[in-house]
């Protein structure tokens, strides 16, 4: 008699997400949560992690905590079971490579290009930092020191050490340094040299999107504005940065009723569509000109990324017609 076996098919074994509790170091202190779980989720939208902290299955030292907390040398974070990519599963986010201004061993600043968001979330599923870390898997630390808007171009600082990054978030919560930006605005701006010091206030629109006004209730802020060229209708202006409140340069120019141009939250419509058929399809605001004390050592760091050919491409227009 014959006996037929049927072989049980091969399986290979899953990773099953489980409950970790994590002891932060010397070098983790000071991270806020959500950046944390990022680099320890790595796959993991952060639509998820964020909905794990505000429900609570994110917890610290046993407590419920936001995301903004900075974590302290001896914490224990509570992760909860979040499916994290298997072993061999393809990378998600395709690693990029982008003009490097100035590297060492603690810090790194690129030419950021226009259109591309330094970091995912609010609809965008990566960004600059996660395409870096994807293009450096050696990399063992890599963290924005500071945020550009998606539709501005320029210099941006990652830190590659805790130390570096501790050090520039000191240096800028200080208004250690200077920020310069290009922008060109709609209308004939009357100063050579103005400050502009409204306090600003973030709010939301019935759809949830993000905005900044102008608030007595607000943060204060500070931008210095110098005229650089005048071209009838529009004006080519330097924004420095003295503090770094989101959306400052763009809300600070609006308001003064100087939007600029491109600008699709705080400027107008046919402005935008004006240029657009020019070819210029961006926001004309540039990081141009970096002062700063190198985070370790000290030394003194003057960096620049040229103004992009589209941005040039608009001035040679307007100084033809001018």
């Amino acid at each position: 008699m014959l006996l037929f076996y049927m072989r049980k098919p091969i399986t290979t074994p899953t990773q099953i997400p489980s409950v970790r509790l994590l002891q932060i170091d010397t070098e983790q202190a000071g991270q806020r949560l959500d950046n944390f779980l990022v680099r320890h989720c790595k796959g993991v939208p952060k639509s998820h992690l964020y909905k794990a902290i505000r429900s609570g299955e994110v917890r610290v030292n046993k407590g419920r905590i936001s995301a903004d907390y900075r974590l302290a040398e001896g914490d224990t974070v509570r992760v909860p079971p979040l499916r994290l990519p298997a072993v061999g599963e393809p990378r998600t986010v395709p690693p990029a490579v982008f003009p490097v201004v100035y590297e060492d061993d603690a810090l790194l600043v690129i030419d950021k290009p226009a259109g591309t968001a330094v970091h995912g979330g609010s609809g965008v599923s990566f960004g600059v930092i996660e395409q870096l870390r994807a293009a450096r898997p050696d990399a063992p630390f890599l963290e924005l020191a500071h945020r550009l808007d998606r539709e501005t171009s320029g210099l941006l600082m990652v830190a590659k050490k805790r130390s570096a990054l501790l050090a520039l978030h000191d240096m800028l919560r200080e208004s250690r340094g200077s920020k310069r930006y290009l922008a060109l605005v709609v209308g004939d701006w009357v100063n050579d040299r103005q400050h502009l010091r409204q306090p600003l206030l973030k709010w939301l629109t019935a759809s949830g999107e993000r905005r900044v006004k102008v608030d007595a209730e607000g943060k204060v802020a500070h931008t210095i504005v110098t005229m650089k060229k005048r071209y009838g209708r529009y004006t080519l202006l330097e924004a420095e940065l003295r503090t770094g409140r989101t959306h400052q340069i763009r809300v600070h120019l609006a308001s003064s009723g100087y939007p600029i141009v491109g600008d699709e939250k705080y400027g107008a419509d046919e402005v935008r569509a004006h240029f657009a058929r020019l070819g210029f399809n961006r926001m004309f605001l540039h990081a141009g000109h970096l002062e700063i004390a190198h985070p370790l050592t000290g030394e003194p760091l003057s960096l620049h990324a040229p103004l992009p050919a589209a941005c040039e491409k608009i001035i040679d227009y307007l100084e033809k017609k001018a």
